[in-house]
């Protein structure tokens, strides 16, 4: 495993369209192991192959309750509201409040290759939804106004 480089700002790599993935091979598994030790060693709850400079449908996700790899995902519902600070690893030392679905629904692929569909709420789904948007180039930051994005001091 090694931990990769997180793509931030303006990186262009950030604001392409994930291409699928047509078979989950060694290599996935590979990429799969990297973006969750690079996910855990930069303190985050979620990464995008995006962020790691590959545009592949590619989701990791840990909100306290064990990683969660998804390939090829899509939400296939949604209901409910939450509004909540976000913030992201690819965008560091800036947060904002970000309304979201409360529970959503997405299928995916697992490490396996097996199909899988999976109800999430809360920061679950909020975490599903951001990663989800990486994967079709927008940033949390696209649904704020300039006023509302709040700029964090870096702490020394």
């Amino acid at each position: 495993m090694s931990i990769r480089i997180i793509r931030t700002g303006d990186d262009p790599v950030l604001r392409q369209i994930a291409k699928p993935v047509p078979q989950i091979t060694p290599a996935i598994h590979k990429l799969l192991d990297d973006m969750a030790e690079t996910m855990y060693d930069a303190e985050g709850i979620g990464l995008a192959a995006n962020q790691i400079g590959i545009a592949k449908r590619i989701v990791v996700i840990d909100v306290g309750e064990g990683l969660v790899e998804l390939v090829n995902p899509e939400i296939l519902s949604s209901s409910g509201t939450q509004t909540d600070y976000e913030g992201c690893l690819s965008l560091p030392g800036i947060r904002g409040r970000v309304t979201r679905a409360m529970n959503v629904r997405v299928r995916f692929q697992n490490r396996h290759g097996e199909t899988v569909e999976l109800d999430a709420d809360g920061l679950f789904a909020r975490c599903i939804q951001h990663e989800l948007d990486h994967l079709n180039g927008i940033l949390f930051t696209d649904y704020l106004k300039p006023s509302e994005i709040v700029y964090e001091k870096e702490s020394q």
